[in-house]
């Protein structure tokens, strides 16, 4: 786990836009949707390398088909998979 403390103002963005941040935020994703299922499950990665105000690199699971909504809704099956993305 890496572990950096910064201050919020001078360090954030730096620190999320070196190389690596996004490649670290796209395997945890890709570890949630494979726990929950993986794309033939209808769960997906969507990453987004500058993304919001700041820039940032952005990685977001969701569901992709009715089947997966499904499973979201009644059994939480994403939900449940978060601890996943910890590594």
């Amino acid at each position: 786990m890496l572990s950096i403390k910064f201050h919020v103002f001078t360090g954030y963005r730096e620190y999320m836009r070196e190389s690596g941040v996004e490649q670290l935020l796209e395997d945890a994703g890709n570890r949630i949707a494979d726990a929950a299922g993986g794309e033939d499950a209808g769960f997906v990665v969507d990453v987004q390398s500058r993304a919001g105000r700041r820039q940032v690199p952005r990685v977001s699971v969701r569901t992709a088909t009715p089947e997966a909504m499904e499973a979201e809704a009644r059994d939480r099956v994403l939900t449940r998979a978060l601890d996943a993305g910890r590594g």
